[in-house]
């Protein structure tokens, strides 16, 4: 006989302060787990290889981390998910010390008992608001971090108070001269709330790349764009290697198309930012 179908409630699960639902299962395109929360899939987790990031968003992080100097570094990371990106940095650069902020103890507890961390990986997780989190880091931390990684949903959205000129200020006062700022934006048709985030990332920290699916940053569908910011100037050496690493087929804008992109997109701040658009729920069919 064939293998019956898992009924959805035999996946472990947590119901979550927010209500939701979050839920591991096994991924249905290729190997590892699939963290998803209220039918939005938010982290894909492979506990054999920890390099495989298999969303596109996740991988291109994963490829301007890789052109941080070499050795152990200092990380923060502004939503937990699957720790994806913390699993991966602790694999490649063994001796990372990182910090990760998640306001769901449930969704914590979940994914250490059904996707375990390295035991060698140095990894703290701070249950919280991400923001609040940013103001409650040893002040030890403050101007000496490698990396900070906002990636940060309520759902299927980034709540307004993480998309502000205020909120990166704090994240910035973390980073070390040369430490680099990742930010997930996910945007549709018209990239108004992407051009937004451009302008609000610039008024802090002055040098930013985008990247993004070609189709996707010419607002033609719905998806991530990953910003890459930093108070010093980006590496050019960094543009080809980025291009190669994909996924493909992939764009990598700076400079004069950066400042084009955000055009005369006004900053967000704490007095008029907005969510993240909600992406159609068929997006994830």
């Amino acid at each position: 006989m064939g293998r019956q179908r898992r009924k959805d409630t035999d996946f472990p699960r947590a119901r979550l302060d927010s209500g939701a639902i979050a839920e591991v299962r096994p991924s249905e395109f290729g190997s590892g787990y699939e963290v998803i929360v209220d039918g939005t899939p938010q982290s894909h987790v492979d506990l054999a290889d920890p390099t495989y990031l298999a969303f596109e968003y996740v991988a291109r992080m994963g490829a301007v981390i890789d052109q941080l100097p070499a050795g152990p570094i200092s990380a923060v990371h502004l939503g937990a998910g699957g720790l994806t990106l913390p699993r991966y940095v602790a694999h490649t650069r063994p001796g990372s010390r990182q910090q990760v902020v998640e306001l769901e103890q449930s969704l914590v507890d979940l994914v250490r008992a059904e996707l375990p961390l390295p035991r060698d990986a140095q990894v703290r997780i701070r249950v919280g608001d991400a923001r609040a989190g940013l103001g409650r880091m040893p002040p030890a931390m403050r101007g000496s971090v490698d990396l900070v990684v906002s990636d940060v949903y309520s759902g299927a959205q980034t709540p307004a108070h993480l998309t502000t000129v205020e909120f990166y200020r704090e994240a910035a006062a973390l980073l070390a001269p040369g430490g680099v700022l990742l930010v997930n934006v996910a945007d549709g048709a018209g990239l108004a709330f992407a051009r937004r985030q451009v302008a609000t990332v610039r008024d802090v920290l002055p040098h930013v790349a985008i990247l993004a699916e070609v189709q996707v940053l010419k607002g033609r569908r719905f998806g991530n764009l990953v910003l890459a910011a930093s108070a010093r100037e980006l590496p050019t050496e960094w543009l080809p290697r980025l291009m190669a690493a994909g996924p493909h087929p992939a764009k990598v804008a700076e400079g004069a198309e950066v400042r084009a992109f955000a055009g005369d997109a006004a900053p967000a701040t704490d007095a008029d930012a907005t969510a993240s658009p909600k992406p159609s729920e068929r997006l994830f069919e």
